[in-house]
């Protein structure tokens, strides 16, 4: 065999691949789909179908669903191909799933489903499929995770205004989570608050049952001062609330 000169950069198994890392933004994104996929069980029982869907391979999604892989099938955690392309955001390979027969609100052991995935990764595209073909904008059980929820603890306005646009209650409220508006003041996210301010009479509910104006500042005091500075300020230029009424 030629010799390989020294000093060549080294290549990865992947044809085409360049040496060196990835980008940031790209392994920003790759870490938190993965603390998602891990949450909602390990790799060891996923299908090539499971991974086709995760990675966007809409080919090999194909040629497995042509070679009788079930579209449905499942993890020990009631995963589905479904649910990895949503996290994702593969628009085509949802697609192709749910032409395919795929449930689109199949949900695993904790409640997740491929809408609640969509509104992890960001995926408006992967929504209005979901949406369309009789996705639930809420499950059965209260306490189980909320889309809405997810969507503003992610910072995905576009995706919250979607959901609102499809009649999702902007002041639907999950047990240990408070309400959507707590949510993105939470987590501070802007865009999302504004959005579900400019919504008829918007309410602010810990997960506590509290007004976060009303709350008592504990060991996180400067956060929730923020945040409710925060709060204050949008709702004095939303103007279908006041500060007063919720102290009522």
């Amino acid at each position: 065999m030629p010799e390989v000169p020294r000093g060549a950069p080294q290549m990865s198994r992947k044809r085409g691949a360049e040496p060196g890392s990835l980008p940031e933004h790209v392994a920003e994104r790759k870490k938190a789909c993965w603390g998602i996929l891990t949450s909602q069980g390990s790799w060891a029982d996923r299908s090539p179908l499971h991974e086709a869907a995760s990675q966007g391979r809409l080919l090999a999604l194909r040629t497995l669903l042509a070679q009788g892989y079930h579209t449905n099938i499942v993890t020990i955690d009631h995963v589905t191909p479904l649910h990895e392309a949503c996290l994702s955001g593969h628009v085509a390979c949802v697609r192709a799933l749910i032409n395919a027969g795929a449930n689109v609100n199949a949900a695993t052991i904790d409640g997740v489903t491929p809408l609640y995935n969509c509104c992890a990764s960001g995926s408006v595209g992967c929504m209005e499929l979901l949406l369309q073909n009789g996705a639930h904008t809420y499950t059965a059980c209260t306490h189980f995770p909320s889309a809405v929820h997810e969507a503003c603890k992610r910072g995905h306005s576009q995706c919250v205004e979607f959901l609102l646009s499809h009649g999702v209650d902007p002041d639907h409220e999950v047990s240990h989570l408070g309400s959507p508006l707590y949510m993105s003041c939470l987590h501070q996210h802007t865009a999302c608050s504004k959005i579900l301010l400019h919504r008829e009479e918007p309410v602010l509910i810990s997960a506590e049952g509290q007004t976060v104006l009303c709350m008592q500042l504990s060991d996180r005091t400067m956060l929730i001062r923020c945040q409710c500075y925060l709060t204050m300020e949008l709702m004095s230029t939303a103007g279908t609330v006041t500060i007063s009424d919720l102290w009522s």
